[in-house]
């Protein structure tokens, strides 16, 4: 059972255009729109894996409608708690060499009772799941959230038995870990920002690997991008590496997501540290070829999952 929190989602909306010139008129050349925000792109890419998450997430406005809709049309359960403020939008631009440039709405602030139906519905959830469920919370936090929101529901999952996979940044992530969720998995600048500590390559990777287990997680990937993945899964135990693998990528917006879902179903399904790298790092390159964020193809997955090579790391 899997069950993905979104605190700030979002629809997404991928403009395609020749050229993007700042202070000119710009003539798209395409558009599509699609759920959005971070747990909806892991909810996505677990439902192609072949998995039936819940999602549960604020919504508002004819965007918020137009989200759950969408994800209806995808098979993906939602519960959605209701907000006066409408959903935000995140803007993706592509141009034809292939530079992508992001405008990311904030996002609006949930009142303290729509907060608390959050934290109800997440408690029903978790209580029926128990030791079965795999809860997963993506992305960041809509401004003037309670930095510590994040930390709150995996106490609560854990009171229940759930494990609990967490994929932020800044003070939700430094807050979080204190609870000790099951997995994190920050990327390059998020872990420096967490560690006090740059990363050079998959080796300085691992140590800051290392300071997350110190800090709480029992689990953790860091992704580097073109750079490749790393993963500890249990402190003490082999780290492990995936080279990226070589494709012709339309945008890198969501691998992260689809990395982190692929690490929940791994988990699910008990595979071995091997098999859970390959496919993660499968899911988060056929991201770079969908259509839009987490909208990737399992034939994609299927191919690139025979591609990659996992090594373990001194």
């Amino acid at each position: 059972m899997f069950v993905c929190l979104s605190p700030n989602p979002a629809i997404d909306k991928r403009l395609r255009l020749a050229r993007l010139e700042l202070g000119g008129v710009n003539r798209a050349i395409d558009v599509k729109r699609a759920p959005g925000g971070k747990s909806t792109h892991v909810a996505m890419v677990l439902r192609t894996l072949g998995a039936d998450p819940l999602w549960i997430g604020f919504t508002g406005g004819a965007n918020g409608q137009e989200l759950l809709e969408g994800l209806s049309t995808l098979g993906i359960r939602t519960h959605a708690i209701r907000t006066p403020q409408a959903t935000r939008v995140n803007l993706e631009i592509i141009d034809d060499i292939g530079k992508v440039t992001e405008i990311l709405e904030p996002g609006a602030t949930p009142s303290p009772s729509e907060i608390a139906s959050f934290h109800d519905a997440c408690e029903e959830q978790f209580a029926r799941g128990k030791s079965q469920m795999i809860v997963v919370a993506s992305g960041s936090l809509p401004p003037e959230m309670p930095r510590n929101f994040y930390a709150a529901l995996v106490r609560r999952a854990h009171a229940h038995g759930c494990q609990f996979f967490l994929d932020t940044s800044g003070e939700a992530l430094r807050s979080a870990l204190e609870a000790r969720p099951d997995f994190v998995k920050p990327n390059r600048e998020e872990a420096e920002w967490t560690a006090v500590r740059k990363i050079a390559d998959a080796a300085s990777a691992a140590a800051v690997i290392r300071h997350l287990f110190s800090a709480g997680a029992k689990s953790a990937a860091i992704s580097l991008g073109e750079g490749g993945l790393v993963w500890c899964p249990k402190a003490g135990q082999d780290v492990y590496f995936a080279a990226s693998a070589a494709v012709q990528a339309i945008s890198a917006v969501g691998c992260g997501d689809a990395v982190v879902a692929a690490f929940a179903y791994a988990a699910a399904a008990r595979l071995t540290p091997e098999e859970s790298l390959a496919l993660a790092a499968a899911c988060g390159a056929a991201n770079c070829l969908a259509e839009t964020p987490g909208a990737v193809r399992l034939a994609d997955i299927q191919r690139l999952q025979r591609e990659i090579c996992v090594e373990r790391l001194a």
